[in-house]
C-alpha cells in the first residue's frame, strides 16, 4: 500500500471518527466499577472499607468523564449514592430469600448469590437505578448493558421495580423504561415488559406496562403498552400476547391445539 493511498484512509476514518465518541473507554471503566460495585456488596473476603475507597475512586473518574458542567460536578453525587447503598442492599437480601424460597432448585442462599443470573441482573438495576435518580448521565444505562451481556437480561434502569423481585433462568427478559412492577412479582425467561410502538415522539410518555403485587409472569409472555395493567395476583402463561389491562386475581392461558393426524402412515 502507498503512503499516500493510507494517509487518504486515515483522514477518512479521522473525519468519521470524529462524528461520535471518542471515549470508549467510559464502557470499560463502567463495567470495571460494576464489577467491584458487586464484589463490595456481596463478597465476604472484599474489605468494606477498602472496596468503598477504591468506589469512590473509580467513580470520581467516570464521572469526569462523563459530566461536562464545571459549576455542577457529577463526582460529587458519590456521597449521595454511598447513603443508598445501606438500603439498596436490604432489598437485594430480600430478592435473594424471596427467590430461595420460591425457586425448589435453590438449595442455598449462597447458590442464589453466586450462580443466579436473575439476581445479579436485578442488583445491577437496583444500583444503576439508584445512579439514574441523581442524573448521572450514561453511567447506569452501561451497568444495566453490563449485565444485560452477562445475563441475558435487559431491564432499563429508568424501570421501576418493587421488593422483593424474581427472575428465574433470566435469559432473554426484557424490562422497558417505564415499566412499573410492585411487589412479590415472579418472572420466567423471555418475558417482555415493552412499548406498543417505538416511536421517538413517545420518550417522555408511559409506553411500557405497570405489573401490580404477587403478579406471576411465565416464559416467553409479551406484556405490552403503557395502559396495559396486570392486576393483583394475577398468573400471565406462557407465550401469552398482551396489549390491554387484565383484572386482579385473573388467569390468562395461551390457547393451544393438538391436532392428531390420522391419515399420517406408520
Amino acid at each position: 500500500m502507498s503512503t499516500t493511498l493510507k494517509q487518504d484512509i486515515i483522514q477518512k476514518i479521522e473525519i468519521e471518527k470524529a462524528k461520535v465518541s471518542n471515549l470508549y473507554q467510559i464502557k470499560s471503566k463502567t463495567e470495571k466499577f460494576t464489577e467491584q460495585l458487586f464484589l463490595t456488596l456481596f463478597d465476604k473476603e472484599t474489605d468494606v472499607t477498602t472496596g468503598m475507597n477504591e468506589l469512590e475512586l473509580q467513580f470520581k473518574t467516570l464521572a469526569d468523564l462523563v459530566c461536562f458542567k464545571e459549576e455542577d460536578p457529577c463526582r460529587e453525587i458519590w456521597t449521595d449514592f454511598m447513603k443508598k447503598l445501606p438500603d439498596i442492599l436490604q432489598k437485594l437480601n430480600n430478592d435473594a430469600c424471596f427467590i430461595k424460597e420460591n425457586d425448589p432448585a435453590a438449595n442455598s442462599i449462597d447458590e442464589v448469590y453466586l450462580a443466579y443470573p436473575g439476581f445479579y441482573a436485578i442488583a445491577i438495576y437496583r444500583l444503576s437505578h439508584a445512579l439514574l435518580e441523581f442524573g448521572l448521565p450514561l453511567v447506569p444505562r452501561l451497568m444495566s448493558e453490563s449485565a444485560h451481556t452477562k445475563t441475558g437480561t435487559d431491564i432499563n434502569p429508568g424501570a421501576i421495580i418493587g421488593n422483593p423481585f424474581f427472575i428465574d433462568h433470566a435469559t432473554g427478559v426484557v424490562i422497558g423504561e417505564t415499566s412499573e412492577i410492585e411487589d412479590r412479582v415472579k418472572i420466567y425467561q423471555g418475558v417482555t415488559l415493552g412499548a406498543m410502538l417505538v416511536d421517538k415522539t413517545l420518550r417522555n410518555q408511559k409506553r411500557h406496562p405497570t405489573i401490580k403485587s404477587d403478579v406471576t409472569i411465565y416464559a416467553n409472555a409479551t406484556i405490552l403498552g403503557g395502559e396495559t395493567v396486570i392486576g393483583e395476583g394475577s398468573t400471565i402463561g406462557g407465550n401469552v400476547w398482551l396489549t390491554k389491562s387484565v383484572a386482579g386475581r385473573s388467569t390468562v392461558t395461551h390457547k393451544s391445539m393438538v391436532k392428531i393426524n390420522e391419515n399420517k402412515k406408520t
